[in-house]
């Protein structure tokens, strides 16, 4: 079983902030992310494009997905590092989410806990 609390962090963003992301936790010491491109919408619920002549509403937006496990003491280091490169000040820059994590085990050597993130 798991020896210390860990949580996954997602975080939902714009693409265009992929490089802002992944340097802010280059820079922190962060390893061990994955990164999956999405769609979706918030409050914001798309937009109106013009193609044509023709108007077509936009309600899935392209993000991309950010999910990184961590030791529980990382968690606010990394969750500001998260939300200061991916804000651009503008709707729809994202959300972060927190989940416990049970335990993880490294499937190379069977260690498990903070010792396989």
């Amino acid at each position: 079983m798991a020896d210390g609390k860990m949580t996954m962090i997602q975080c939902v963003f714009k693409g265009e902030r992929l490089y802002e992301v992944q340097g802010a936790l280059e820079e922190i010491g962060a390893v061990g992310m994955t990164i999956w491109e999405v769609k979706g919408h918030g409050r914001q619920k798309g937009h109106i494009e013009h193609y044509r002549g023709l108007e077509t509403r936009v309600n899935l937006l392209p993000k991309l997905m950010l999910e990184i496990v961590v030791a529980e003491e990382e968690v606010d280091r990394i969750v500001a590092a998260l939300t200061e490169a991916a804000r651009t000040g503008e709707i729809g820059d994202g959300k972060i989410f927190l989940l416990p994590v049970a335990d993880t085990i490294r499937v190379r050597t069977g260690e498990r806990g903070t010792a396989a993130i």
